[in-house]
């Protein structure tokens, strides 16, 4: 079975309160989905849902659930599948990060940011699982980012935890090619993106924390998430052409790479207006608890809501997925990792014919 049909489906969103996630939540929702949004803070999260809702979803909930707690991940998907039905398409989005040199970031701050942006999505993806393979169908597409690839100066504990989903992605992915179930994961690799995140991340840097241009707007973002949600087989999704480019030129010329950052990196990532004192910081507590920060970050003026590539690429994806489907192609799950592991096991692979519907 292909991924569910593109509507009416039950949709879990972690880091749903603002940024990409919330631009998720109302890119579903406007399909008339049904939609459980995971985030810490209550204010952020009740405007998410709202927005939602008025975007066309079907039915929103809002959870309130830190992704670095496994057992309240296994709580809200029970909860999910009681009120909305079972999980069709789970996307993992939550993050947190700390802007500073290696050196100056604590053990714990290095540990925090590795349980939510690596282990959330690990004990996130596990819940769905657990739903999923009795099924033998569902998607779950991690949100990644063009540094799953190239770590980047000042961000070493966020670069880790985004090169260790990559890891876990097709490790997953492999082993979910060879049991031949029809559940996929695919991952989506982001460019910088407009979202709140530069306002409310811990940071000691001396200006304020900033996204490498060219930025993109959430929609972009979320346009890739649902392309993805409904064309899972691909391993990976790359957005923007900057993305391409850094991902080209890091399997090229690394080293090169390495010194550009070097000299960039630091610039690049801070503006010229002073951090101050007081400005929030989401690490360790939800900063939209009691203030909504919405989609978008301070950079409207700089930020693009298309990508070419993006575009040029869905529509090669589009255009694939319609031949092999008019090739009659095999479908999904029967392919060449199970048939591979089968020969190794000295067994026979699963043939369409073997399953029952």
């Amino acid at each position: 079975m292909e991924p569910v049909e593109p509507a009416n489906r039950t949709v879990v969103i972690t880091g749903g309160s603002a940024g990409i996630g919330r631009a998720c939540a109302v890119a579903f929702g406007a399909r008339g989905d049904r939609l459980a949004l995971i985030a810490r803070g209550r204010a952020g999260l009740e405007a998410a849902v709202r927005e939602a809702e008025q975007a066309g979803a079907a039915q929103v909930i809002g959870i309130e659930a830190d992704v670095a707690d496994a057992s309240a991940l296994e709580a809200a998907a029970c909860r999910v599948e009681e009120e909305l039905g079972p999980i069709d398409v789970w996307v993992n989005d939550a993050f947190a990060s700390v802007f500073a040199p290696f050196t100056e970031i604590s053990p714990e701050e290095f540990r925090r940011v590795t349980e939510v942006s690596y282990l959330g999505y690990v004990y996130a993806t596990r819940a769905a699982l657990e739903r999923m393979l009795p099924r033998d169908r569902g998607v779950i597409i991690q949100v990644g980012s063009a540094i799953a690839y190239r770590g980047i100066p000042l961000q070493s504990a966020y670069s880790g935890a985004k090169h260790a989903i990559q890891g876990f992605h097709e490790a997953l992915r492999c082993e979910l090619l060879a049991s031949g179930t029809r559940v996929r994961t695919t991952m989506v690799q982001m460019p910088a993106v407009n979202t709140p995140q530069f306002d409310w991340v811990r940071s000691r840097l001396p200006g304020r924390a900033q996204p490498v241009p060219p930025i993109y707007q959430p929609q972009v973002a979320a346009r890739a998430v649902l392309f993805a949600a409904d064309h899972p087989r691909r391993r990976e999704y790359w957005v923007g052409g900057s993305t391409v480019a850094t991902l080209v030129a890091n399997a090229i010329l690394p080293g090169l790479l390495d010194r550009y950052l070097a000299r960039t990196g630091f610039g690049s990532q801070q503006d010229d207006r002073r951090r101050r004192a007081g400005d929030p910081d989401n690490l360790f507590e939800p900063v939209d608890a009691e203030r909504d920060f919405g989609e978008h970050g301070r950079f409207d003026d700089k930020a693009s809501d298309r990508s070419r590539q993006q575009q040029a690429a869905h529509l090669f994806g589009a255009l694939t997925d319609g031949v092999r489907r008019a090739a009659g192609q095999v479908p999904a799950g029967f392919g060449t990792g199970s048939r591979f592991l089968a020969r190794m096991r000295g067994t026979r692979a699963p043939r369409p014919s073997d399953r029952t519907s």
